[in-house]
């Protein structure tokens, strides 16, 4: 689940942890690049069980709002295992906490919430568990094709997804049909819908983008975009490929047209835009309905959600952000660890993350009449988990991040957000964020080929 806090942009977040992240991340990979090399494991679930049985504690880093219910639940049903929960900071923050730990070779907790895009650098420096010794590799079929394949790193297993960011347009049906606009099916139909909306009323927006990696990588995705490929230490980055040039061809519109609100995501002012109509829809994760309603209060009955628009109008999407529970191997009981992950994100702990607002990667909770055919109040009484479900089923394959993703996203503001600043194309900006990525992965070691 993606929370951000209020006032508080990704963008800023990445540069406060960008020199502290290039550091451990240096240090990692000297302890080596062995992570799932030797490929799948095919253990047994037999210690698993044993280790609940015989109980214990363990220390679980987590920033998701159901995190304290779900602990609760799990002692409550094993009471012979404590779990120590600890709140390490959002994202970025924990990654640096942790990667400290696994430089200083202690201080890391049993388990650790990280998101997909941030796992294969996890993965890559040797310091999680392979969770196939587990027999975890048996529950692939109870989880989105998508979500699974996020947590499949060089053949591992490296945690169960948690949750799922399918992309979906949500859009203010009151503003929309003030304005005589309709679902847009199509980017070019997006596209038109802006100048439209803006030529009626200058200050009203389509959508806002100051600039935000997970939504750049994510659209790039859904054009059928594959900028980065990996295989161990070799890297290839290519952000001219011809998906990403097909999401530059749309989105340059918005932004050389100065269409996109100038309004700073995540801040108090977006909220408001979002509840008073200044800005009209959002294309975003799964994960959204939540901040919708703990945040726009003003939105409530006036948002609906559709589709996310497409070039052909085929259904297609991609993920935007999601999580994953990983067992660190500094753990002193990586089996009981194991085993809290698998009653997290494979049994009752699904639960409380669903009533919290989660969107689930299960596909058992995905496709279940009690999730699909709840009517949602704020969203005006639409069953909308049937369109992000749908979505789920729709995501682009043979998408991957970066072993050191999270590196990158630290310095998008520094070379594509130069373009959306000035309101000029975004290809001169991923062209610069191109250059500072093979660069800085050839600094750690990795050989890292351009185009």
């Amino acid at each position: 689940m993606i929370t951000v806090p209020k006032g508080h942009s990704m963008s800023r977040i990445h540069r406060r942890v960008k020199a502290a992240v290039a550091v451990a991340l240096t240090a990692a990979l000297a302890v080596g690049c062995s992570s799932g090399a030797e490929g799948p494991a095919t253990g047994s679930q037999d210690s698993v069980d044993a280790a609940l049985k015989a109980g214990g504690t363990i220390t679980y880093w987590s920033w998701t709002p159901s995190a304290k219910d779900q602990v609760a639940a799990f002692e409550k049903e094993f009471p012979n295992v404590k779990v120590n929960y600890v709140n390490a900071g959002t994202n970025k923050e924990q990654y640096t906490k942790l990667q400290n730990a696994i430089k200083a070779g202690s201080g890391a907790p049993d388990v650790a919430q990280i998101e997909y895009y941030a796992l294969p650098q996890f993965a890559l420096t040797d310091s999680l568990a392979n969770l196939d010794q587990y027999g975890f590799g048996a529950f692939e079929k109870d989880y989105t094709p998508s979500t699974w394949s996020s947590v499949r790193v060089n053949n591992g297993l490296y945690g169960l997804p948690q949750d799922s960011g399918p992309m979906a347009l949500f859009y203010n049906k009151e503003v929309f049909d003030a304005h005589g606009i309709a679902v847009p099916k199509t980017w070019d139909e997006y596209v038109a819908a802006a100048k439209k909306l803006n030529t009626a009323d200058p200050g009203k927006y389509l959508t806002s983008d100051t600039g935000d990696p997970g939504f750049a990588t994510s659209m790039i995705w859904q054009a059928g975009g594959k900028p980065f490929t990996s295989d161990g230490r070799n890297v290839k980055v290519d952000l001219a490929d011809a998906g990403t040039k097909k999401w530059t061809a749309t989105w340059n519109q918005l932004v050389e047209g100065k269409l996109l609100a100038p309004i700073k995501e995540w801040s108090d002012d977006w909220f408001r835009a979002l509840g008073d109509g200044t800005i009209a829809s959002l294309v975003t994760g799964a994960w959204m309905p939540g901040n919708f309603k703990s945040s726009v209060p003003g939105g409530a009955g006036k948002w609906a959600v559709a589709p996310m628009p497409t070039y052909d109008g085929q259904p297609v999407t991609a993920e935007n952000g999601g999580s994953t529970q990983s067992v660190l191997k500094q753990s002193g009981n990586p089996a009981l660890a194991a085993a809290f992950v698998r009653w997290l994100n494979h049994g009752n702990g699904v639960k409380p993350f669903i009533a919290s607002g989660g969107f689930p990667a299960t596909t058992a909770d995905l496709n279940s009449p009690a999730f699909l055919d709840q009517a949602d109040p704020y969203f005006g009484g639409q069953k909308i988990n049937q369109v992000l479900n749908d979505a789920s089923k729709n995501v682009a394959k043979g998408w991957s991040y970066l072993p050191y993703q999270t590196y990158a996203n630290s310095v998008f503001s520094d070379t594509v957000g130069k373009a959306y600043l000035g309101g000029t194309s975004l290809d001169a900006g991923l062209n610069a964020w191109q250059q500072a990525i093979v660069d800085y992965g050839n600094q750690q070691g990795f050989t890292v080929s351009a185009g």
